[in-house]
């Protein structure tokens, strides 16, 4: 470096030395915003509308569109400005009625739900001999003479969401291929109380549609001991669902408009779908209404940031993303100007922190930007949600993390979410109020520091 550079260079050096970090500078802000979370009554005032008044929210329902109005509305209401609600075609899958019946060595029912999207059985239903695999591998080596004409299924232990959700998604086509009339799930979680889960599944282009459905575990246990015995066990599988033409649904929008910087965005949020068992309480209301509050709770306290500060409830994230692609259209060259998102769809255990993705950035870049998260991390060291690290997003954001926006994952202990995850047992009593407002006071503080400090996240 010439010796002029190093003197040009100097005084930006030392000013960056003498600075307060975020943690200082925020610290009082911080501690009023989790103050009157950690004390808050209208968040868990929502989750109870939304769970016990509306309850399950799945694309194309009643109950979704009256979500959406009613969440537009109390937005309104509370005084948040610019409250939209853009247009948004969703996928309309109807479960009709559905059951599963073990016929031999002995009647009995089996607990079951159908995968959403799935084609639906004739009247009469499959009756099929089963055969059990626990992998792709083992279902090959069968082949077809072992599988056509009957019901496989996928007893697959779990092994963490990530790998065994894919026998939910492609298990059908796969067995389809070989000629099975119809395929059957283990649920996708560690433990049951005989409780099937639901969720998406996906059909290929190159094998014929077969229904497919989840068996709660202790079914699918029982079946692969009988037939591990030699028993042969048959099963009649009824189910009536359909897939309609494609409704009408719509995002939800409402903001606190910058002060300095209207321009510039921090978005936050959940999805406002769910699942057409339970309450979808975990999974999303705690998402849509934590971000909700947070925002709404600087509001209340006269903290308005140099940016905009939004909250977007996406609609149709289970089975379709159709809010998020919708979302991304609709902001349009906006997508330049988002700081950065913030997503909330694992549950209201209690926080731990969150997780940074900024796709494309340089290490320098990424430095710098998990540097100040740190920073804003000791600010929320009080509710325990402190812990920073790279790696972050969810799937309502996801089209913003491909344009490079900084994306952020909320955390959790995640102890027990995958247990009611999809299940008629997703209910508001499964959620701790003290530790859902850990979640909005986490989410506040950090919402309003990215939307306020002097510099964008990842510059």
């Amino acid at each position: 470096m010439k010796r002029r550079d190093f003197i040009a260079l100097a005084p930006a050096a030392a000013l960056a030395q003498t600075r307060p970090s975020l943690a200082e500078t925020y610290r009082d802000s911080a501690s009023k915003l989790i103050v009157a979370a950690m004390a808050d009554q209208g968040g868990w005032n929502k989750m109870m509308h939304l769970c016990d008044r509306i309850g399950h929210r799945l694309a194309g329902s009643t109950g979704l569109e009256r979500a959406v109005e009613w969440c537009a509305a109390e937005m309104r209401r509370e005084g948040l400005s610019n409250v939209l609600t853009p247009l948004v075609q969703v996928p309309h899958w109807v479960r009709g009625q559905e059951s599963a019946m073990m016929l031999e060595p002995l009647a009995s029912p089996i607990a079951m739900l159908g995968l959403g999207g799935s084609v639906g059985t004739p009247p009469e239903g499959i009756t099929a001999e089963v055969v059990v695999v626990s992998s792709f591998d083992e279902l090959e080596k069968l082949g077809a003479e072992a599988v056509r004409g009957k019901i496989v299924l996928y007893d697959v232990p779990w092994q963490g969401y990530g790998r065994t959700v894919a026998y939910r998604g492609q298990g059908a086509s796969r067995a389809s291929k070989l000629g099975a009339a119809a395929a059957l799930v283990r649920s996708v979680t560690p433990v049951s109380l005989r409780s099937p889960h639901t969720g998406a599944m996906n059909y290929s282009g190159d094998a014929p549609k077969i229904p497919t459905a989840a068996v709660s575990v202790e079914d699918s246990l029982r079946i692969r001991r009988l037939c591990g015995n030699g028993q042969t066990v048959k099963v009649r599988l009824t189910m009536e669902a359909q897939t309609l033409p494609d409704a009408d649904s719509a995002n939800v929008i409402g903001e606190i408009p910058g002060r300095e910087k209207p321009e510039e965005i921090v978005v936050m949020g959940g999805h406002i779908d769910s699942w057409d068992v339970g309450q979808g309480a975990q999974d999303d209301a705690s998402g849509c209404v934590a971000c909700w509050q947070a925002i709404l709770l600087a509001k209340q306290l006269g903290l308005r940031p140099r940016r905009t500060l939004r909250v977007c409830l996406w609609t149709n994230e289970e089975n379709g993303l159709r809010g998020a692609a919708a979302y991304r259209q609709w902001a349009g060259a906006t997508v330049k100007n988002h700081v950065a998102a913030v997503e909330m769809d694992g549950g209201a255990e209690r926080p731990t922190g969150f997780g940074l993705t900024i796709s494309g950035a340089g290490e320098e870049v990424m430095a710098r930007a998990m540097a100040r998260m740190q920073q804003i991390g000791e600010l929320l060291a009080v509710v325990g949600a402190g812990s920073m690290t790279v790696g972050g997003g969810g799937a309502d954001i996801g089209p913003l993390t491909r344009d490079g926006v900084p994306s952020i994952g909320h955390r959790t202990v995640g102890q027990r979410y995958f247990e009611w995850h999809h299940t008629h047992a997703d209910t508001l009593d499964k959620i701790d109020p003290q530790e859902f407002r850990q979640s909005v006071a986490a989410l506040a503080v950090l919402g309003f520091v990215l939307a306020d400090m002097p510099e964008r996240l990842a510059e």
